[in-house]
Order: C-alpha cells, then sequence, then structure tokens
C-alpha cells in the first residue's frame, strides 16, 4: 500500500498574498485533497530583513478565508515540525556539514559587482552563471581574503546534464555546470540559502508532491542534485503557470498587485475561488464556488499550462 502524497504550500511571508499566490496554493490544495493526500503549510521566512510575523499570520487567515486548510504546518504543529525555516536553522547547518565532508563546498570572495563583471554566460532568464572564481583559490588566498570580507559558501556542481518530467511542463534537462554554476549555500551573513533550505525541508517533511509557479522551474535541478548528495528522496513536480498582466509583466508582491486585502473587499471566496479556478482552464467561465466543489472533477489534464493573461477588467477591479 502506498504512502498518502503529502504536498506543500510553502509562501514566504514578507508581505500580504496576490493573486498569483492564491493561483498556486489553490492548485496545490486541490491535487492533495483529490489524492486523499496530507497538506502541509510551511512558512519560508529565512530572509530576517523581509519576513514578519504578522505576515504569517495573516497568510494563514487569508488561506483559511478562501477555504484552504492544512493538516500539518504551521499553526497546527505535526510530526515534521518545526514548520517555520527560521527554527530549521540546526538542520541546514547539518546539512552543509554533510556537504562540506563531502569535499563539495568552498568559499566565495566575490562581490556582485565582481559577479556580473566576470565572462560568464547568462541564463535564459538574464541571471549570470558564476565562473567558478574562488573554486581554485589556494588555502593561503582564502585566508587573505577572509582577512577582509566575509564569504559566502557555494556548492561544487558537476557538468553533466540531469533532468526529470514535470507533471505539468514536460521534459526539462539543465546541465548543472553549464546552465547553472557553482551556487551559494549560505550568504556571507551567515543566513542559508533558498536552495537548501527547500531540499532539506521538503525532504525532512517527506514531501512527495510540490506545486509551485513556473518561475522556480529552473531551480528544481539544483535542488534535486541537493536531495540526492544527502540521500533524501526528490518529489514529483508540477510548475503551474503564472498570471501575467495585459502588458506581460508578472504579477508580484512586491508592486502589490491585486493583494488580498484589496481581493478581499472585493470578491466573497466563492467568488474568488471561481475566478482562479477559471484562470486554471478548471472552469469554463469564472462562476462562484468553494474550494471543496472542485476535489472530486480536479485533473492535471484541465490545467493550463502556459502562462495566463490576467483580463484588465480583474485588474482595474
Amino acid at each position: 500500500m502506498h504512502a498518502p502524497v503529502r504536498g506543500r504550500f510553502a509562501p514566504s511571508p514578507s508581505g500580504r498574498m496576490h493573486l498569483g499566490n492564491l493561483f498556486s496554493a489553490l492548485l496545490a490544495w486541490l491535487s492533495v485533497r483529490a489524492k486523499g493526500g496530507v497538506m502541509v503549510l510551511r512558512m519560508e521566512d529565512l530572509d530576517p530583513d523581509r519576513c514578519r510575523e504578522e505576515y504569517a499570520l495573516q497568510l494563514a487567515d487569508d488561506l483559511r478565508w478562501l477555504g484552504l486548510d492544512w493538516d500539518e504546518g504551521y499553526g497546527a504543529g505535526g510530526p515534521h515540525g518545526p514548520y517555520r525555516q527560521r527554527e530549521r536553522t540546526e538542520r541546514y547547518a547539518g546539512a552543509f556539514q554533510a556537504l562540506e565532508a563531502q569535499g563539495l563546498v568552498y568559499p566565495c570572495f566575490c562581490t556582485r559587482a565582481e559577479r556580473l563583471a566576470a565572462s560568464a554566460p547568462h541564463r535564459s532568464d538574464g541571471s549570470a552563471v558564476y565562473p567558478g572564481t574562488c573554486r581554485t583559490l589556494t588555502q593561503a588566498e582564502r585566508e587573505q581574503r577572509a582577512r577582509t570580507r566575509s564569504p559566502a559558501w557555494r556548492l561544487m556542481v558537476p557538468d553533466r546534464t540531469s533532468g526529470f518530467t514535470d507533471g505539468l511542463q514536460g521534459s526539462y534537462a539543465e546541465n548543472l555546470g553549464r546552465d547553472c554554476g557553482d551556487f551559494i549555500l549560505r550568504r556571507s551573513d551567515g543566513v542559508y540559502a533558498y536552495q537548501l533550505a527547500v531540499a532539506v525541508d521538503d525532504g525532512g517533511m517527506e514531501i512527495s508532491e510540490v506545486v509551485r509557479g513556473r518561475d522556480l522551474l529552473d531551480s528544481t535541478p539544483r535542488q534535486q542534485y541537493l536531495l540526492e548528495l544527502l540521500g533524501l528522496p526528490s518529489p514529483e513536480y508540477y510548475h503551474v503557470p503564472l498570471l501575467l498582466a495585459p502588458d506581460g509583466r508578472r504579477l508580484s508582491k512586491r508592486e502589490r498587485d491585486l493583494d488580498m486585502g484589496a481581493l478581499r473587499r472585493r470578491y466573497t471566496p466563492e467568488e474568488l475561488t471561481g475566478l482562479l479556478a477559471h484562470l486554471a482552464g478548471l472552469l469554463e467561465r469564472s462562476t462562484p464556488v468553494r474550494a471543496g466543489e472542485l476535489v472530486s472533477r480536479f485533473d492535471w489534464a484541465r490545467v493550463r499550462s502556459a502562462d495566463v493573461i490576467v483580463d484588465d477588467t480583474i485588474l482595474r477591479g
């Protein structure tokens, strides 16, 4: 008998959720509930400068308002806690030390300007590929640079192509050495990086299904490589389309596009759920519906894979 599916919604409490966050949350919830699985709510609050407790409390309240519950996680507890990244630092430190013991971690003293100025190829999303500048520094060179600058710490990646089949986007492959480069595990200020934390959390919480935005598709090979090195199983992935404004701009928390404050004033939970289901391709038109009513008819084959333009009338309200 197979273990039940374990899915998660893992938002960053750095502001009010917006329509795009809710879109991912609803699809993650529906997929788990349709399979009779366990839903986990994890707060990805690693960044102490941006994440606040009041945002986490508001986020949980907004999810409940929409009718999206969870079985484990923030405010509910469970056997795989704690469910806030700021409380899981010891686990990240243990993983970091395990990778160090494999001889795969090294200090990087490059400034952001130095990294960007390096003659490295660029990824399709415009971010620079780290050229490995500090990988071959001698111990003496590292000690000299450490006198004037605290290093970040990077993971050596192999020159090999690895891929996986995404449940919505299909086949995806990437050569970590060529397309990504050695990536950061711990920042120079001591904060553990997103890639390490997510891999450790998904493995430690026995997450078997990850539903998230398509903008995170290319981070998956890095997380799978970390899971492999740490001896942890890799989940199945479904990368859902992004919601875009008519000008092609991605709806974002930073720009306060349709955040939950405005959405709760303009819609009932049923109206907003119907809108999200329509944008996903689950309903032919936007009609009021409760989240629970969508569970029995949920099917990934009906979910759009391409990014979705949100009608200007929705943006204007």
